[in-house]
């Protein structure tokens, strides 16, 4: 039996991170992970091969269509779709190499194998080959992620009906691609096949996309990618799909009830959500339950049983890489005898489809249930120069300030790399600033983060571009 301070199991972002800060503060630590990399979901099959794809898409398109020509540039471009996956293999390949080299500097092992907690403080770790390792430790920390969450009447063979992992992987470019699910997977995906081809079709049960997010954010994304080709139908739920050699037959209906209608696709991506991943963990051991959603309630990291913590998809709060690594961070800080919080509050979000949207703080709909008094400002790309002159002008970028005190209460982007855009009123709204602290900061013209000062100078009506 190994003993160590802290055994991590999991090697996603919480899990990495977590075990790369407990070998900084010189504990002695284990990382659990079953999969052949490091990396979790976000770097084998999740953010990164998901935006390698975009990025590649995005080029493709742009020397396809009009918009090299438009520049000058006049190329005939050929789509390799096996070199475009093969860059996109070597770029995972790489980031998860980085992880084993932090893990060998920071002096973490790495058991490779699959962890079950057989009791308190002791994990057994299986491995491909049968061998069962025994860990002791302290402190036990959770950090085993989510899957795709699987929709009735539906059933996912990764050969036509996928999810997000088969759909990073197709082996030609579908003619019609339906996606069940108008979220950040579905979009960002349904735009990489559109881009480089597919017919795309997005089925969403809400009469909007991008669940959550600012009304008015979505909408205006949804209208940019409906002008691109994207069609959606809104309302809508599948009821059944039916999968055959060459494409899948799809039956929907309104959600609020009506007559059927069906839909013929090459492949279809289900990308409604994702679950917590506790399959086999052994929880049951130690007298863990999971709450009716099955996830693992935690008081400041700590589950309810003492000596086990939880952190990233797998317990509460928004299911994002950088949230759990937040999380891991914070939850090894306490373990050390550290005080470390999490600002849930101004956790950003974003979808990389093009346009980007960004936000972080509250909308528009939760202030207005709040009753909190607030003032607008807005501020659109179409006045930005840099975005006019690389002709990119989509969206706008919008401050949500307290009509009282004038601190920044959430802002909402919509627009070129505004996922670059959105960590300086994360770094703002962190200080509690003003919208007048923005609009009286400078910033270096021409840029696109100049739309983010005119936004807060329109708070108080004070934008010059406008």
């Amino acid at each position: 039996m190994k003993t160590y301070d802290v055994v991590i199991i999991g090697g996603g972002p919480g899990g990495y991170n977590a075990a790369i800060r407990a070998g900084q503060l010189g504990m002695s630590v284990a990382c659990v992970e079953g999969r052949s990399t490091l990396g979790g979901t976000c770097l084998n099959v999740g953010c990164m091969p998901s935006k390698a794809l975009l990025h590649a898409s995005e080029l493709y398109e742009a020397a396809l269509g009009s918009e090299f020509a438009n520049l000058g540039i006049e190329v005939k471009p050929t789509l390799n779709l096996a070199q475009m996956m093969k860059q996109k293999d070597e770029s995972v390949t790489g980031l998860t190499k980085g992880i084993e080299f932090l893990f060998r500097k920071n002096k973490v092992d790495w058991i490779k194998g699959w962890g079950q907690i057989t009791g308190p403080g002791r994990v057994n770790v299986s491995a491909e080959n049968g061998s069962v390792t025994e860990l002791q430790a302290k402190d036990i920390v959770i950090a085993t992620g989510s899957e795709p969450t699987p929709l009735p009447g539906v059933t996912i063979d990764n050969q036509r009906i996928i999810d997000s992992t088969g759909a990073l992987s197709l082996p030609s470019v579908p003619k019609h691609l339906v996606v069940i699910g108008a979220g950040v997977i579905g979009l960002e995906l349904g735009s990489v096949w559109r881009r480089l081809g597919s017919q795309v079709t997005v089925i969403e049960y809400l009469e909007r996309i991008c669940p959550g997010t600012d009304e008015e954010t979505a909408k205006t994304l949804q209208r940019a990618l409906a002008k691109q080709g994207i069609s959606f139908k809104l309302g809508s739920k599948v009821t059944q799909a039916t999968a055959s050699a060459d494409g899948v037959s799809l039956s929907l209906e309104p959600a609020a009830g009506g007559a059927s209608e069906s839909l013929q696709a090459d492949y279809v991506l289900v990308a409604i959500g994702r679950r917590p991943y506790t399959k086999g963990l052994g929880l049951e051991n130690v007298g863990l339950e999971t709450d009716k959603r099955g996830m693992l309630v935690n008081e400041h990291h700590r589950s309810t049983v003492p000596g086990i913590w939880v952190i990233g998809d797998v317990t509460s709060g928004p299911m994002l890489a950088h949230k759990a690594e937040d999380e891991a961070v914070a939850c090894i800080e306490r373990i050390a005898g550290k005080a470390h919080e999490v600002n849930y509050n101004l956790i950003p979000g974003v979808i990389y489809t093009r346009p980007e949207l960004a936000s972080v703080g509250k909308t528009e709909e939760q202030l207005k249930a709040e009753g909190r008094a607030y003032k607008v400002g807005k501020f659109p790309f179409t006045a930005n120069s840099r975005a006019k002159i690389n002709h990119e002008t989509e969206g706008f970028a919008k401050v949500l300030a307290d009509a009282n005190t004038d601190e920044v209460l959430g802002v909402h982007l919509v627009g070129p790399s505004v996922s670059e855009m959105i960590g300086e009123f994360c770094v703002a709204m962190e200080f509690s600033a003003s919208a007048e602290d923005i609009a009286l900061t400078c910033h270096p013209h021409p840029t696109r983060s100049e739309a983010l000062r005119q936004a807060a100078m329109n708070v108080e009506g004070m934008a010059m571009q406008i």
